[in-house]
């Protein structure tokens, strides 16, 4: 009998809340069939989707930090290295040619042998992040490149139990997650590999190894006498296809990332295996979150592997915990697919109060760790992380900030500096942060007041407004109190917030007490027409650039 058939009939005469052993007796008596989803309530289309509704934990959350941290952190010189690395006279190339090789003899799968991750300490990270007031945690469990982060049945060579770290990173994340009370999530990016490996299968067009092919066409039979001589490069490089319009976006910008443009598209082998690694990985470690790294979802629109999964991960979050508890992330999405999963904005933010739960991801340096932003100092400072979460959450959304871990499986002091201070400003204000809800309004001053910076594409529009200020303030709600952040400390020791003018609209009756958050002191302050005065404290708190009055 198929796990489906198994689970319908078993699971009719038992209550929801018991369905985790069900499912689990369903696992053990049968595997799933290819391509099979768990039983429940979705179905694989939008209209069916539509139905779902964003989990009370994720909308309370409100931060999350996530581990972006891959066999591209090896060499410690950006995202995208191991496309980058194939693009002749790109910075990436000659920084491989000079420590690795030339990408015809040294290519991305010599990168991921070298890599070894051997300082990595999961559980001592995922305190640290637990003090910075991280709800969630994100782990990557493959980019781009294809490569499996955790015990992959169906990416069985190249996966890092079996080369490089040769560990379950996947599983070590998790575990020291949990252990921490953080929920636990992963994300998904190996759905462009067949794309963004194009690359690869070119070669010089000038200098001693013009015409060489670099290392993307590759084949089984080519290893012998080598160190990867068993190894099947097509299964991670993905290159017997012919390559994207070649007067179009080199198969990952603009319209060919979307698979449009004279995009090559996957063939029927790729999208089928892509599921199943996808759904192995949600079966093995129960993540409460997926992000998928595409447009809408992965494979999205020509193949409905995205909706499988989709619908799979929330039949299978009912079945185990008696309610939809599961998050999807995905990007650039209409209407009907915002009701189906959760927005996810990239290096980027709304410009207003969005009607649903939405997430944007940012990082404090390169997605994948850049020993170039550390000798630079040029990581976001503790101060912008803080104020991008407060003005995220104002308008319904959560933050997710990746940390960039080294090679080793560190972070450096850098970022430990960041995290911590993070944490010691959280430590006193997340009152104002956590279990919130968007005020009537979500914010005033001179930024609120600018025509924010239009988002492309997925997002990208971060850093593009003017810097904040003592005058801009940012509103969260929560039970009767309603939470104003001063994003800085004005000279004058005076705070005005114009939208509690006495007769606002967005107040139902005076208001009767502020306190600054973490102190419980009250304030004096005065309601008039021009706004609610307040008189702040003669001394500034230790981290002033951002403080919460507490207003009832």
């Amino acid at each position: 009998m198929k796990r489906r058939e198994l689970l319908k009939h078993l699971g009719a005469a038992v209550p929801a809340v018991a369905l985790s052993h069900v499912a689990r007796a369903a696992d053990e008596l049968t595997q799933a069939a290819p391509g099979a989803i768990a039983a429940g309530p979705f179905s694989p289309d939008w209209n069916s989707l539509v139905k779902y509704q964003t989990p009370d934990w994720f909308r309370n959350a409100k931060f999350g930090i996530w581990a972006h941290w891959g066999p591209q952190c090896e060499p410690e010189f950006g995202d995208w290295y191991g496309r980058l690395m194939y693009e002749e006279g790109s910075d990436v190339y000659r920084y491989h040619v000079q420590k690795y090789g030339h990408p015809s003899k040294v290519g991305f799968k010599d990168v991921i042998r070298r890599w070894k991750a051997e300082q990595w300490d999961p559980d001592a990270l995922m305190a640290l992040y637990k003090q910075a007031g991280a709800r969630y945690f994100m782990a990557l469990a493959n980019h781009h490149d294809n490569f499996d982060l955790y015990n992959s049945r169906h990416q069985p060579q190249w996966n890092a139990m079996k080369m490089g770290p040769r560990k379950d990173l996947i599983g070590g994340w998790s575990k020291a997650a949990r252990a921490h009370g953080l929920r636990f999530g992963v994300s998904v990016h190996a759905a462009h590999a067949w794309t963004w490996y194009e690359t690869a299968q070119r070669a010089d067009r000038s200098g001693p190894y013009a015409g060489i092919p670099y290392d993307g066409k590759l084949a089984r039979a080519d290893g012998k006498g080598a160190w990867w001589e068993g190894l099947d490069p097509q299964a991670l490089y993905a290159q017997n296809h012919p390559l994207s319009k070649a007067d179009g976006d080199g198969g990952v910008h603009h319209e060919q990332w979307h698979w449009g443009g004279g995009a090559s598209i996957p063939d029927q082998a790729y999208c089928d295996k892509f599921f199943a690694r996808t759904r192995d990985l949600i079966d093995s470690y129960d993540p409460d979150m997926v992000y998928y790294d595409d447009t809408v979802l992965p494979l999205w629109p020509f193949s409905d592997v995205g909706l499988r999964l989709a619908a799979h991960m929330y039949n299978r979050s009912i079945a185990r915990k008696g309610k939809l508890e599961a998050v999807v992330n995905g990007k650039i999405l209409n209407e009907q697919q915002r009701r189906s999963m959760v927005l996810d904005i990239e290096r980027g933010q709304s410009n207003k109060i969005e009607p649903l739960p939405w997430q944007t991801c940012t990082c404090i340096g390169s997605w994948h760790y850049d020993r170039r932003v550390y000798d630079n100092k040029a990581y976001k400072s503790a101060r912008t992380v803080v104020h991008t979460l407060i003005d995220v959450v104002s308008k319904n959304g959560n933050l997710l900030l990746s940390v960039p871990v080294r090679g080793n499986g560190t972070i450096d002091e850098q970022e430990r500096a960041i995290v911590e201070e993070i944490g010691r400003w959280m430590a006193v204000n997340s009152e104002g942060i956590y279990d919130t809800r968007p005020w009537a309004v979500y914010g005033e001053g001179p930024v609120a007041q600018e025509a924010g910076a239009p988002m492309s594409g997925a997002g990208f529009n971060e850093g593009k407004n003017k810097p904040y200020s003592a005058a801009d303030i940012r509103f969260t709600a929560k039970g009767e109190a309603v939470y104003a952040f001063a994003m800085g400390w004005p000279d004058s020791g005076q705070l005005s917030i114009a939208s509690m003018a006495s007769g606002s609209a967005h107040l139902k009756r005076p208001v009767a007490r502020v306190e600054l958050v973490g102190s419980g002191q009250a304030l004096a302050f005065r309601q008039t027409a021009q706004g609610l005065q307040v008189t702040l404290p003669a001394n500034p708190p230790a981290l002033a650039y951002a403080s919460a009055l507490k207003i009832t």
